[in-house]
């Protein structure tokens, strides 16, 4: 592929970003689109533009640009919470990173791949853009130990940046555990696998394990209900007077849909409904303790004898449970996540078709030999130059918009029981999807399409040495498309747009004004991940790839950053548990960088270079040890020292009596149910909360 080629592909994204950033920079002071890229401020300030002609409105800025740059990360954490700072200080850790790579790579590496043949130079446009990768250095060059050096200099700096990020977002989680507003999900453990021993209610069942084995610590329960529990409740708003004077026994219940407490209602309803509440338990409960550290301790340990009964994890946060799952048997949760494994990869097996097609048209110079009929496709040098620097990627980012919907169908259907842990399991699969395909399969099938005319096993050898940086084209227009211009599109917010469209003047339907989406880590973050990768592996054998990588990464932290304040809305926060994800992409990304450059020293006949390179793999590796023993432990769960320390100071201030009383309302299954009618229950005695 020549430049110029490269060139027709940034000038297409470049002029679309200028398109859609000025759009934006209008639309966003239109009172019509205020829901689409104010949302996150109109449902905390409860506030809209006015319905009036200004002419200013229409003329394109740049002060969102200078607002989002001027925002702390205080301002961040408080508006969209850790996770998304944490997301942050990914786009900061690749830009520090990668803008020293570049200038080391620019200005050391790139001459030496240039001039590392003696060979006649064209012009820079009319160039293939393999001289100016690792291809062009001759074999046994006695300036690959720049590579090296090199090599060592960025995996050392990346690691130095990498610990301490790691360090300050280990921090920040502490402090976010101690943060003034108590956690409900600290003091509640989530209960599955509960069997079932009496004909009646399991909430007899769990009181009567809770209070012989957790005595001192625990509070009270909460029974979760198959969704089908509206219909049976909804049944008690026909009762009539008439029911409540039949001779039979009172029993006490605790409403989950309404979360009243279990001392403030007394039911008096008839046999028939209170035997279809019954039918729509799940063995599962949320179990509330008096102290955070007790409800630690209760999650941590192994109940019983048998590993499939009473399992306790802490619960998640109120607005973060995911009560569809709930229901589900804990002993099919197994199943189904090797079934959706299963599914995953055979999804992941099945595109390789559209990614074999597409590396196809990105080596069309190659096909056209065994593919006569491509020659009149190639005469024109401006459709040549369309098809293999800007197609390819094009299409590939198309098929790609279907893989989130699946992978997060494939993370529900796995069973979660919060919709953190789902978009977690997302984006973990969406990571992995990105790496196989866009950059294992895109480097085998550009090779297999390389060796079409390779007779030799020396050739092929020859060619496996520079499979990356023969396929630099298409990272390189990748990130044009999947980069600058899906940042465009998420500025923009297409599809929040056409449905605003749809919704306000084609459908006719009232203004939603809860609904504001959550900032969509499963599919951002495996993007962030899947550049930085290619960043590392590209940046001493293809560095060419490096400015529109920072280009990239500039461009998201104003988008982001800008986003997070303005249009999602945070509802729940994992505590940056992404991080840690972050951290392990780095460090594979780093080792298979170092292992591409060892094959790429042998190759190339260079044994200094290549046992320089050796001492690096298991630095890199010894490093990753490290970082897991000093802080993944506290992303894995909460320091006993601080949670004691807490319940104490809440003791001390007399708060805890105020939260336990919180506790009794925080957990809704239903919070729009509206059919129990609280005067249609019969109040028997004295009750406090009542009273007060």
């Amino acid at each position: 592929m020549k430049i110029s080629a490269l060139l027709t592909s940034a000038g297409i994204n470049i002029g679309l970003c200028v398109l859609f950033w000025s759009l934006y920079s209008v639309l966003r002071k239109q009172p019509t689109f205020v829901r689409v890229y104010f949302g996150q401020r109109i449902a905390e300030e409860r506030r809209l533009l006015r319905e009036a002609f200004i002419l200013e409105r229409f003329v394109p800025s740049t002060g969102w640009i200078v607002k989002a740059l001027q925002c702390t990360e205080e301002e961040i954490l408080a508006a969209a919470g850790l996770d998304a700072v944490a997301f942050n200080r990914m786009l900061v850790f690749s830009i520090r990173t990668f803008s020293l790579a570049a200038i080391l790579c620019l200005f050391g590496i790139l001459p030496l791949h240039y001039f590392g043949r003696n060979m006649h130079h064209l012009e820079i446009p009319s160039e293939q853009l393999h001289i100016f990768t690792v291809g062009n250095v001759e074999v046994q060059s006695r300036w690959l130990w720049v590579h090296c050096v090199v090599l060592y200099i960025i995996s050392g700096v990346a690691c130095i940046f990498l610990y301490l990020e790691y360090r300050h977002i280990a921090r920040l989680r502490l402090l976010h555990l101690k943060r003034a507003t108590p956690n409900p999900g600290q003091f509640t453990v989530l209960v599955r696998g509960i069997p079932k021993t009496t004909k009646e209610s399991c909430s007899s069942d769990i009181g009567d394990f809770f209070t012989k084995y957790h005595a001192s610590s625990y509070l009270f329960h909460q029974v979760a209900y198959k969704t089908g529990v509206k219909k049976a409740c909804g049944k008690l708003d026909h009762s009539t007077d008439t029911t409540l004077d039949q001779s039979c026994k009172a029993i006490t219940y605790r409403c989950c849909l309404c979360g009243a407490s279990s001392n403030s209602l007394q039911l008096l309803p008839n046999d028939e409904v209170v035997q279809n509440i019954y039918n729509e338990e799940c063995a599962a409960a949320v179990v509330f303790f008096k102290t955070r550290y007790g409800a630690l301790v209760a999650s941590d340990l192994l109940q019983t004898s048998n590993p499939m009964e009473w399992v306790t994890d802490l619960a998640p946060e109120p607005n973060d449970v995911y009560w569809s799952n709930i229901w589900l048997p804990y002993k099919q949760l197994w199943i189904r996540r090797i079934a959706m494994l299963l599914g995953s990869i055979v999804f992941m097996l099945l595109f390789l078709l559209p990614v074999t097609f597409i590396q196809g048209l990105s080596q069309l110079d190659q096909l056209h030999q065994e593919l006569p009929f491509l020659n009149g496709l190639l005469k024109k040098p401006y459709m040549f130059q369309l098809v293999t620097g800007y197609l390819p990627s094009v299409i590939l980012l198309i098929f790609l918009y279907t893989v989130p919907p699946i992978m997060m169908l494939f993370s529900t259907l796995e069973g979660p029981t919060s919709h953190s842990e789902r978009k977690k399991s997302a984006c973990r699969k969406m990571l992995y999807f990105l790496i196989w395909n866009v950059f294992f399969v895109s480097l085998a099938s550009g090779t297999v399409i390389n060796q079409l005319n390779s007779s030799s096993t020396k050739d092929i050898a020859v060619r496996l040495a520079s499979v990356i940086p023969g396929q630099t084209t298409f990272f390189i227009t990748y990130v044009l498309t999947s980069g600058w211009a899906s940042l465009s599109s998420e500025l923009m917010q297409l599809f929040g747009l056409i449905w605003n469209f749809i919704r306000k003047y084609i459908l006719r339907m009232k203004e939603d004004t809860t609904f504001v989406p959550t900032f969509p880590y499963h599919t951002e973050v495996p993007k962030v991940m899947l550049f930085i990768l290619l960043g590392f592996s590209c940046s001493v054998l293809a560095p060419l790839i490096l400015p529109f990588l920072l280009v990239y990464f500039f461009l998201g932290y104003v988008v982001y950053r800008n986003q997070l304040l303005n249009v999602y809305r945070m509802r729940y926060d994992t505590g940056g548990l992404y991080w840690p994800i972050a951290h392990n992409t780095v460090i594979f990304s780093l080792v298979l960088t170092q292992i591409i450059c060892l094959g790429v020293f042998g190759l190339k006949r260079s044994p200094v270079a290549a046992g320089f390179t050796i001492p690096l793999i298991f630095f890199i590796l010894v490093f990753n040890q490290y970082c897991r023993t000093q802080f993944l432990h506290l992303f894995k769960t909460f320091p006993a020292q601080d949670l004691i320390d807490m319940d104490r100071e809440d003791e001390r201030s007399g708060r805890m009596e105020h939260i336990h009383h919180g506790l009794r309302s925080a957990y809704r299954q239903f919070p729009d149910a509206e059919d129990i009618k609280l005067e249609k229950i019969l109040t028997i005695g004295n009750d406090e909360d009542q009273d007060e």
